[in-house]
């Protein structure tokens, strides 16, 4: 089996994101240096998979899953294959499985993305911690 170098972009409202990109934390880039990708391609992959992020709504909410923090990682494997993991506001959400779809289209419609997968994942649950600054003003969550 041969195992490849992966850019693990960890999007977690809860770390330390650099405030440069907004989206990779040092322990990311630690894993990015061992990568084939170029740091210019995956700076663009990075701004490309935000913005098809910010396109997937919870239609329960008038916001973004990127803004809501229901994006828990990202990794990019050196054939740019994506690996998401995402979970929901609560484990009960009627569109489930569309949410899921909505979220891998949206990545596979980055220029230059190979393939992806998302993985829903509960642990840790969701709170409305999560959710960036933007969202907190769109829900008067303040």
């Amino acid at each position: 089996m041969d195992i490849k170098a992966r850019d693990i972009i960890d999007i977690s409202k809860n770390l330390n994101v650099d405030e440069s990109t907004n989206f990779l934390p040092e322990e990311a880039t630690d894993t990015a240096k061992d990568s084939s990708i170029p740091k210019e391609e995956l700076e663009r992959l990075t701004e490309d998979l935000i913005a098809a992020f910010k396109s997937v709504y919870d239609p329960e909410i008038p916001v973004d899953v990127y803004e809501l923090g229901l994006i828990y990682k990202v990794d990019v494997s050196d054939d740019r294959d994506v690996e998401v993991d995402m979970t929901l506001t609560a484990p009960g959400c009627p569109v489930a499985g569309d949410m899921v779809m909505w979220v891998e289209n949206a990545a596979a419609s980055v220029a230059g993305v190979r393939g992806v997968t998302v993985n829903l994942i509960f642990e840790p649950p969701w709170t409305p911690a999560r959710m960036s600054d933007e969202a907190r003003l769109e829900l008067n969550m303040f």
